[in-house]
């Protein structure tokens, strides 16, 4: 693997809230060399010029935004924060993945924003959680026969754990979408839709299945709601990482 592993910094949230930078050094200094923002139009020069200054890539970004203010702004935010990949993470209604017809308006939404943000350098993806994988469209996850109305520009980013929560079988799921999976949230926890999460490496996730089906995706942690103390836990998951690539 040759990207270096990340984190989604949603998982510190109320800590960035209170001290961002401080935040970002603690990161670095668990042994993080890659982040990936929830947000790219908060002070994205400031976050670029720390995250440069600790020598940490920006693996991709998320960007509800992209749905709901000025494209060209959010676009040009998503380019100074120091990346080249923009995800959708969420923002389209649930019902949208129970039909064949509300696939194609999520497609047709999706493919729209690829096109605009292709002239600003940009390439646009999505992450799931469960309501795009619970629901079977001709046999098969809703995720799945989105993926063949996506433009091929178009890239995925897995949350693993939300497509276990989905029913998946999810090193089958990632063999299926090779071609369209640039990233993976790896995250851990008992599978259970309201239980807290647990470092990597402490839940029931098939971790090392799940990363050997996807071994070029960048890694990125996330925990969306942590049983006890997040950074004792995101210690815990970059070492776990760490130890597998050892092996």
């Amino acid at each position: 693997m040759s990207t270096p592993i990340s984190v989604q910094l949603y998982t510190v949230r109320d800590a960035l809230a209170a001290d961002r930078d401080a935040v970002l050094r603690r990161l670095a200094g668990i042994g993080y060399a890659a982040v990936e923002p929830f947000d790219p139009t908060a002070d994205p020069e400031g976050f670029r010029r720390v995250a440069d200054d600790l020598g940490l890539r920006v693996s991709a970004t998320h960007a509800y935004a992209l749905l709901t203010e000025d494209t060209t702004a959010v676009l040009d935010a998503i380019a100074t924060v120091g990346t080249d990949l923009a995800i959708v993470p969420g923002g389209i209604p649930h019902e949208e993945f129970t039909t064949t017809d509300g696939l194609r308006r999520t497609a047709d939404l999706l493919n729209g924003l690829a096109e605009r943000a292709a002239g600003h350098g940009v390439r646009i993806g999505y992450h799931n959680h469960w309501w795009e994988i619970e629901p079977r469209i001709d046999g098969r996850h809703a995720l799945e026969a989105l993926a063949d109305l996506l433009a091929p520009e178009v890239f995925l980013e897995i949350d693993t754990y939300w497509a276990a929560v989905g029913g998946a079988d999810v090193p089958a799921l990632l063999g299926r979408l090779a071609g369209r999976v640039v990233a993976l949230h790896v995250k851990d926890g008992p599978v259970v839709k309201g239980e807290p999460h647990t470092a990597v490496g402490a839940g029931a996730m098939p971790v090392p299945a799940v990363l050997a089906a996807a071994p070029d995706a960048w890694r990125v942690v996330e925990l969306d709601e942590c049983a006890g103390d997040v950074f004792a836990a995101l210690a815990d998951s970059h070492a776990y990482l760490t130890s597998l690539e050892a092996r």
